[in-house]
């Protein structure tokens, strides 16, 4: 327990020079597998990230198995149990982790690169990547699990409001599918299906291998050829299919018997490597995304008072992720709360940011850019999006000379050609009858 303590403390020392940014390496693995890895010699310390293109939008007909899969691989793997696994990584001091979304499942693994601390982590996640064995009595576990919060769901009026948005919003899109799934599609999985599921995806032409920390480049590539070695070559996936675009505006009222209502409304929005992406992403930042401080706040919550906080993001993935707006409110104010939103956002479309609001923008954006580079963990969470997406190298070193870039003209430009509020879905649950 004082190793891992230690170990966390130090991973937040961890620094770079953020304005020249880190030294990607990248190559490929014997069998095909990216990978991507920077020298952080600084402390003692590895994070080790393996990312797999098969998240929830591979699950096709059968929604919550990419999610299960993924759970699956600690809970026994080498005829160990999950027990002797959480035990072997403690023991050592060193953290692994597991999850997936939409896009990408990933493993990942932190630990001090002093032997015999280090090779002993690095086969233990050799095994659970590679030798899963999908117990059934663990599998009965999770699906319980699961099936109780689809259940708990029902009772949420944020997962509610969710569960309908991302289903109007990409209709038959494998977007449209919650990465948890359905109830009724939950009871029929198996263990055949998820092991049908890991040998189809979990191949290393289907991976993306990153490493962040005090090891050389020759380290790097023997442990990456180690972590893939057992997993057949495969294929990538096919690319997913593009999202079609709103034809024309829709609401959906759910009644929920809640103080509140909650209100999410959106569109499809951007890709990971669209090329409006820093555009938007700056101009997002000045109407929604920079919190107390937007203009969406300003007018909903400063000056009428009608919702503690509201927010509006872009989260791109392969293809276009949802560009969401949303806020909670009063039952009887949900109408006038909506309303200011959409006409905040109609305003910016048409009259953009002021400098001083593009300004400001730029150094709060800018000028905590340092906090999103300061460990390992965070250097290898860019890597794995840089890797997974596809972007260039030197993504993080063009990063703030981009986002210095965007103009007021610009910003109106790539929002009145991309946003159109006239075309938005939009999800109300709340108690109509107040």
């Amino acid at each position: 327990m004082v190793t891992r303590i230690i170990l966390g403390f130090i991973g937040l020392l961890l620094t770079f020079n953020a304005n020249a940014g880190p030294k990607i390496e990248h190559w490929k693995t014997s069998n095909g597998a990216r990978v991507y890895y920077v020298s952080a010699p600084e402390l003692p310390m590895l994070d080790l990230k393996v990312v797999f293109d098969a998240g929830s939008a591979q699950d096709q007909d059968l929604p919550g198995t990419a999610l299960l899969t993924n759970a699956m691989l600690s809970e026994g793997a080498g005829g160990q149990s999950a027990d002797q696994i959480a035990t072997a990584f403690e023991d050592i001091g060193a953290n692994f982790g597991n999850s997936s979304q939409r896009d990408m499942a990933q493993v990942s693994l932190r630990s001090l690169t002093a032997e015999p601390a280090l090779s002993k982590a690095l086969t233990m996640m050799e095994t659970v990547l590679t030798k899963p064995d999908f117990p059934q009595d663990a599998f009965e576990r999770l699906q319980k699990q699961v099936l109780l919060g689809l259940q708990a769901e029902k009772q949420s009026p944020s997962a509610l409001a969710s569960r309908a948005f991302y289903s109007n919003l990409y209709g038959d899109h494998p977007y449209a599918s919650m990465p948890a799934g359905t109830t009724e599609v939950v009871t029929q999985l198996n263990t055949k299906t998820l092991n049908k599921f890991y040998k189809q995806y979990y191949v290393a032409r289907n991976a993306t291998v990153v490493l962040v920390g005090a090891i050389d480049q020759a380290k790097a590539k023997a442990i990456a050829e180690q972590l893939m070695a057992e997993l057949p070559q495969g294929d990538m996936v096919n690319p997913l299919k593009s999202v079609s675009a709103l034809t024309q505006a829709k609401q959906i009222d759910i009644a929920h018997p809640s103080q509140q209502t909650h209100i999410m409304m959106g569109q499809p929005g951007i890709s990971r490597d669209d090329p409006d992406y820093f555009t938007l992403y700056v101009g997002n930042h000045i109407l929604g995304g920079s919190g107390l401080v937007s203009q969406l706040s300003n007018e909903i919550r400063e000056k009428r008072g009608l919702s503690y906080s509201t927010y509006s993001y872009f989260r791109p993935m392969h293809q276009q992720g949802p560009y969401q707006f949303g806020l909670q409110t009063r039952n009887d104010q949900a109408q006038q709360a909506l309303d200011v939103m959409q006409a905040t956002l109609q305003a910016f479309i048409i009259n953009g940011p002021s400098d001083a609001e593009l300004t400001a923008a730029k150094q709060n954006i800018t000028g905590g850019f340092a906090l999103r580079v300061d460990s390992n963990s965070k250097i290898a969470d860019y890597l794995a999006m840089i890797g997974f997406y596809g972007l260039p190298l030197d993504y993080l070193e063009t990063f703030k000379g981009k986002v210095s870039n965007v103009t007021v003209a610009q910003i109106k430009d790539a929002f009145a050609r991309r946003v159109h509020p006239d075309k938005m879905i939009t999800v109300m649950v709340g108690d109509k009858g107040e």
